[in-house]
């Protein structure tokens, strides 16, 4: 059992597309399944199905291939349980010259970069994908 779910799941999801996988199964939470819904619209993922194990909600993840290849190279963690990174909206970058996508969790919800940058509102870095 892993206390840091948002880190387990981008694992999980990042090794299943190096591997090839059609789909992946994870343990998600609400902000998890936020994250599952920015990677689904920006089309880093096809989609994914929330159901219930037992106590424990899971989601199957669709990965998502261009030319046998995951259409993203990396997944990382910025914002970790020991090391919480906090930026307003002022400070928040294009990931990549716009090809990534950074993740906040925010006041208004857990919003990709140009929503939050948008928004005016800054928050918890959670992740980047590109």
């Amino acid at each position: 059992m892993t206390n840091d779910l948002i880190a387990d799941m981008l694992t999980r999801i990042r090794n299943a597309g190096g591997a090839g996988h059609e789909s992946v199964e994870v343990r998600i939470n609400n902000t998890c399944e936020k994250i599952l819904d920015i990677l689904k619209l920006e089309g880093f993922i096809d989609g994914f199905v929330v159901y219930k194990s037992g106590a424990a909600r899971m989601a199957k993840v669709e990965m998502r291939y261009f030319k046998n290849k995951a259409v993203f190279s990396a997944i990382e963690r910025v914002s970790k349980p020991g090391r919480r990174i906090y930026l307003p909206w002022k400070e928040i970058k294009p990931t990549r010259n716009n090809l990534g996508l950074s993740i906040f969790s925010t006041p208004k919800g857990v919003l990709s970069e140009k929503e939050a940058k948008f928004q005016h509102v800054g928050g918890e870095f959670l992740c980047r994908i590109y």
